[in-house]
């Protein structure tokens, strides 16, 4: 969890090893259109509860154990993110690609059901909305 942006390069050197063939990224960016919006989206706030953190790294280490042979790494982003920011970035490295792939599925969205995040979702008429968990 973190108010930086985030950087798709650090989480790939983060998981790559001599011995991974494959590595897969997932990114997660606000995009300007939401099925639960009137109109354009302009931007999100993500706020998150003081566990988030905590529960983020639990899940990490619990796919860990599903998937010993993949490395993996995530974090999401919370603050204001206009349309186009990265909001979630997510990598996982093993010596074969199918494997990786669905250990990244997995942990992303195994963070978006279990991770206390909550997005004020902004509209261009200035209107905004809450979001349930991201």
């Amino acid at each position: 969890m973190t108010t930086a942006p985030l950087d798709l390069a650090a989480h790939v050197a983060s998981v790559s090893t001599g011995s991974c063939g494959a590595v897969v990224t997932f990114i997660g960016q606000v995009r300007d259109h939401d099925p639960d919006a009137a109109g354009t989206v302009t931007g999100l706030d993500y706020s998150a509860h003081p566990d988030a953190g905590r529960i983020l790294a639990e899940i990490v280490s619990r796919c860990s154990l599903e998937y010993p042979q993949v490395n993996l790494a995530i974090s999401h982003r919370i603050g204001h993110l206009d349309v186009g920011d990265v909001a979630l970035v997510a990598a996982a490295a093993s010596a074969h690609r199918a494997v990786a792939f669905e250990a990244c599925e997995r942990l992303v969205e195994t963070v978006k059901l279990e991770v206390p995040i909550w997005k004020k979702q902004y509209e261009v008429d200035g209107s905004t909305a809450w979001v349930g968990l991201t």
